[in-house]
């Protein structure tokens, strides 16, 4: 349960993200980040604790190179791929792999890493994933063409995430890179 959410303007990558730690019912507003820059990317994660620790600390990453849309699909996936399962986190099921979910700003642009390992960029120059992910989005669509720029984009769709989702909590944090 969480909400990240990505812009993706002028060259720049802005991603914010909440502070909740949900089980059932329960909710820990955690010290730990969702959102960290490591190398040369900005990495904001939902899906697990467990997995964020892992690309935080564990995933080496390797330099973005060529065709960067096809770099992300492939030599970034694999990197990952083989993180996750040595860090047991990754699940296979019916010879399926399964990751998670997280958004990554690279050179200048934003990705979203899906838990099937698949690599989306959004024709609108942002996105969300998470619990209040739907939320995000309406706020960004209704903020684009306006005045606000990119972070407070970010910071208010996270705030109508907040307002309207039981499982995203503040403070929030927003980084660029």
């Amino acid at each position: 349960m969480t909400a990240i959410v990505g812009v993706e303007q002028g060259g720049r990558v802005f991603i914010g993200g909440d502070s909740a730690g949900v089980s059932g019912y329960s909710l820990t507003v955690r010290a730990d980040e969702k959102v960290f820059r490591k190398d040369k990317y900005l990495f904001g994660f939902t899906t697990s604790f467990r997995m964020g620790q892992l690309l935080r600390y564990s995933l080496t990453l390797p330099k973005p190179a060529g065709d960067l849309e096809a770099f992300m699909s492939t030599v970034f996936v694999d990197a990952l791929r083989e993180c996750l399962k040595t860090g047991g986190w990754a699940r296979k099921e019916n010879d399926r792999e399964e990751g998670g979910t997280f958004l990554v700003g690279v050179k200048g642009r934003l990705f979203t890493v899906h838990d099937d390992y698949q690599v989306a960029q959004a024709a609108d120059g942002f996105a969300a994933v998470g619990c209040g992910d739907e939320l995000a989005l309406g706020a960004l669509y209704a903020t684009a063409g306006t005045s606000l720029g990119p972070r407070k984009r970010v910071l208010r769709a996270l705030g109508a995430a907040e307002r309207f989702s039981a499982g995203v909590r503040g403070p929030f944090i927003c980084l660029k890179f």
